[in-house]
């Protein structure tokens, strides 16, 4: 499987807003938590998963959601293209990343937050989670 975009909409009228992804299935989906990024450091990087599944919703402002598809998992090839999304809190979409890939989150606002919808029960974490330096691929601006 590859990376996608699950794409929502909006509704609005004199009572306000409503957001919305409805072709999104919980059903996978064992926790989630929120990111905001200091503006020291607005990007999260390197952090790959071989088993768990990141669906990714922007709350608020707005995020470069950066991905590697990993070759080797001892030895990953620093040649990996990078993929990025755009996502924000004008465009209600969430970005599905399946196993098998490296992420990194990067703010392009200040209090931009981001939601992530994770398929692994927090009790597996540490047999998927591998760190990579934060410089190991090279984000281009």
């Amino acid at each position: 499987m590859n990376p996608k975009i699950i794409q929502g909409g909006s509704f609005s009228d004199h009572r306000g807003t409503i957001s919305y992804v409805n072709d999104f299935s919980f059903a996978a989906i064992e926790r989630f938590y929120v990111i905001s990024n200091s503006d020291e450091n607005p990007i999260r990087a390197w952090q790959g998963h071989k088993l768990d599944t990141k669906n990714f919703y922007c709350l608020s402002g707005s995020f470069k959601i950066h991905f590697v598809k990993i070759d080797d998992w001892e030895n990953p090839s620093k040649d990996l293209t990078i993929e990025t999304i755009i996502v924000s809190d004008n465009d209600s979409k969430i970005v599905h990343i399946p196993s098998g890939y490296a992420n990194a989150i990067e703010s392009l606002e200040t209090d931009s937050k981001l939601i992530s919808f994770s398929t692994l029960p927090l009790s597996n974490v540490s047999d998927d989670d591998v760190r990579f330096a934060a410089d190991y691929w090279k984000i281009n601006g």
